[in-house]
């Protein structure tokens, strides 16, 4: 399981952050794209503290977690489907989901108790499930995990995980002293971005459900390529996304503009925002 700590009330940290990076990080939340969060956290936090990789999830209801963004620096190109191999198997086996239903049930008792920030640890040793193991800790050579947890609008986890490569060896308590210091930043940079994000993929959703009201015969496919043009994705986003050749992601979305009668996005747009045909 690894082990958890509260961060301490009104932590201070021994280093200084320039105003233009805090002030670069803010701005690009909810403004680039999905994964720059994560991306940017790595270069922040990183350029103190050696990190390979950053990976953000939502956690709600007792579900699957829900994938906010992530970062590799360029280590490996599996991480996109680690982290999607950790949401379909594996996240239950996380010590830090014990962490969270832990905390979750103390605030529960003590409704009036602020939410904590806590903090979790977690190396290969602690993981007695071996695929698990294997994945998420032995493939992509990570030597540790150390995940920043918070509740969020008191009904969801957001957890930040910021994993340590064998080329760094596990997380010294200088290192910890540091992620704690950021710690604050990175919860409110990360609920910024993901409320931003959540907003966008509701009104992306509504879209596509004015889509399929109107066009009720379109395939799994012409809904999936939708749903990444109405979220905003490139043709290449929606190509990986998808598992798809670009060449592939390009012919479907032909097809969906003919089945629709539409010359491209922004006439896909122009339907979708006027007023719905009378019945």
């Amino acid at each position: 399981m690894g082990s958890y700590w509260a961060l301490a009330p009104h932590k201070s940290a021994e280093f200084e952050l320039a105003l233009t990076q805090v002030t670069g990080l803010l701005q690009k939340l909810g403004q680039a794209g999905r994964h720059a969060v994560a991306e940017d956290l790595l270069r922040l936090i990183g350029a103190r503290v050696p990190l390979a990789q950053c990976a953000i999830f939502s956690y709600e209801g007792g579900g699957r977690p829900r994938i906010v963004a992530i970062g590799d620096r360029a280590r490996t190109a599996a991480l996109p489907a680690i982290s999607q191999d950790y949401v379909a198997r594996f996240y239950p086996l996380d010590g830090s989901v014990a962490a969270m239903q832990a905390e979750l049930a103390a605030a529960l008792r003590a409704p009036r108790a602020r939410p904590r920030i806590l903090l979790h640890r977690q190396r290969p040793h602690d993981i007695s499930h071996s695929e698990y193991r294997r994945v998420c800790y032995e493939l992509p050579q990570v030597a540790e995990r150390l995940a920043i947890l918070a509740l969020y609008e008191g009904e969801r986890w957001l957890s930040v995980n910021l994993y340590r490569g064998t080329e760094h060896g596990p997380f010294d308590d200088a290192a910890v002293s540091v992620v704690e210091a950021f710690a604050p930043l990175v919860v409110q940079s990360v609920r910024l971005h993901y409320a931003s994000r959540s907003l966008d993929d509701d009104l992306a959703e509504l879209m596509l459900a004015r889509l399929q009201r109107r066009c009720p015969n379109l395939t799994k496919r012409d809904r999936d390529v939708a749903r990444g043009l109405l979220s905003g994705h490139s043709t290449d986003h929606i190509a990986d996304h998808m598992g798809i050749e670009r060449s592939s992601a390009q012919t479907y979305l032909k097809r969906l503009y003919r089945k629709l009668g539409v010359s491209g996005q922004r006439a896909l747009f122009g339907l979708l925002t006027g007023p719905e045909p009378a019945d």
